[in-house]
């Protein structure tokens, strides 16, 4: 009788935990929709920009900005950005490792700085063998545009004063429901057309066909138009993670309800197994009863 009794507990437990998962991978599957939606519509503009940047760059030459400036990268920051709850499987783990090697193979060769956005993140690396420069860790899912706008300000005010001479972004990109991609991006300096594209300064690619006429002049306009892309870039980044924590934490609350369903069919069966073979029981006691009372 004690292991029927233990058998109900630990399904009516089991069914706890399984209204639990169910209801969170609702949340997030409404979480989800919302977050999918903004970054796909945002997409074409965030993909777009860097490239009429880097165009527009090339066909004005190489104009002497600072954020173009490149240097030997003694002094580096990494942004790495995770999110504050667990539950979504391998989110942030797998983010975490990638940081993690990559500030083992950095810090052999320069000074590397973090700038960590997340619980999770903090929790890693938040510790006296690491340099930390800044944390956000307070519902960092809450971040606003002016959070993210002041921290670009703060990346760009250190490149310029030479505090820094790269700065890398280390996040998980949303490309599908199964599984995030972790991308690892050079934010600074800004990368111009010829320098992804591989060619040399000798070899660099020269615009053709009529060039533009820039108003007020090229000045001016890059130094609105570079800043703004950080900005932007910074947006684009945390909404994808965003949209990857989502996802990630509805696949493994769908996991864990399955699980749980399996689970209790598992307890049930044993439950009536146990069941039947207490009744077998008894009714062989009873019939040996019976049996025993007509011989007499």
């Amino acid at each position: 009788m004690p292991a029927l009794i233990d058998l109900r507990r630990r399904i009516k437990s089991v069914r706890n935990t399984q209204q639990i998962t169910q209801a969170m991978k609702t949340v997030s599957t409404a979480k989800f929709k919302k977050a999918q939606r903004e970054v796909l519509q945002s997409r074409p503009y965030w993909h777009t920009f860097p490239d009429f940047l880097r165009n527009a760059i090339s066909t004005a030459g190489r104009v002497p900005h600072p954020l173009l400036e490149r240097r030997e990268e003694e002094k580096v920051i990494l942004v790495i950005i995770t999110s504050d709850k667990g539950l979504s499987g391998a989110f942030n783990s797998n983010l975490l490792g990638a940081a993690q090697e990559f500030h083992q193979e950095k810090s052999k060769s320069c000074d590397l700085q973090l700038i960590l956005i997340g619980k999770k993140a903090a929790q890693q690396f938040n510790k006296p063998a690491y340099h930390v420069g800044r944390m956000y860790t307070d519902q960092t899912h809450l971040l606003a545009g002016e959070d993210l706008k002041d921290l670009s300000r703060f990346l760009i005010q250190q490149y310029i004063y030479c505090r820094t001479d790269a700065v890398y972004v280390l996040y998980n990109e949303f490309k599908s429901i199964l599984a995030p991609r972790i991308a690892l991006i050079k934010l600074l300096p800004i990368e111009m057309i010829d320098e992804v594209q591989g060619l040399g300064d000798d070899n660099a690619a020269v615009p053709t066909g009529l060039l533009p006429d820039w108003e007020p002049g090229i000045f001016p306009l890059l130094g609105v138009l570079l800043p703004k892309y950080i900005e932007m870039q910074f947006v684009h980044f945390f909404s994808e993670s965003i949209a990857a924590e989502h996802a990630a934490r509805m696949i493994a609350m769908d996991n864990a309800t399955k699980n749980a369903e399996d689970l209790i069919e598992g307890l049930t069966l044993e439950l009536n197994k146990i069941r039947q073979a207490s009744i077998t029981k008894e009714l062989l006691e009873i019939m040996t009863a019976v049996e025993a009372l007509a011989k007499k």
